[in-house]
């Protein structure tokens, strides 16, 4: 019980400190929300509006890959859908936000079979 008071008498004479300790807390705050800010928020946004442009600027003769894994060449542009030629006769219509990336016309990646050359065989 004599601890109990003693404890009582230490908060009572921490009281009139108290606003210090309440702006020092809200410091502590403030600064872990200024490095979420610039740690998780900030990038974030900045992917999210690189990803919205990308969309925003695929063109007709473009290859895609979606986010489900489906490669293809994009035969048609609508309002918020595109239009993928998977196949010779296969087209496939997709929202523009299953897009995953855009690799530009032209733009080839190692390995890949084009017309001019045939694919190249895994050792």
């Amino acid at each position: 019980m004599e601890g109990l008071f003693s404890g009582l008498v230490l908060l009572q004479a921490a009281a009139p400190n108290s606003s210090m300790s309440m702006i020092t807390t809200l410091g502590t705050f403030g600064l872990v929300f200024v490095v979420f800010y610039f740690l998780i928020i900030r990038p974030q946004n900045k992917k999210q509006k690189e990803a919205k442009k990308m969309i925003d600027a695929v063109k007709k003769g473009d290859k895609v890959v979606t986010i489900g894994g489906v490669h293809g060449i994009v035969s048609s542009v609508k309002d918020g859908t595109v239009v993928v030629k998977v196949d010779e006769n296969t087209k496939i219509e997709f929202s523009k936000s299953a897009i995953s990336a855009v690799v530009a016309k032209g733009d080839v990646t190692p390995g890949e079979a084009t017309p001019e050359k045939p694919a190249e065989e895994k050792k």
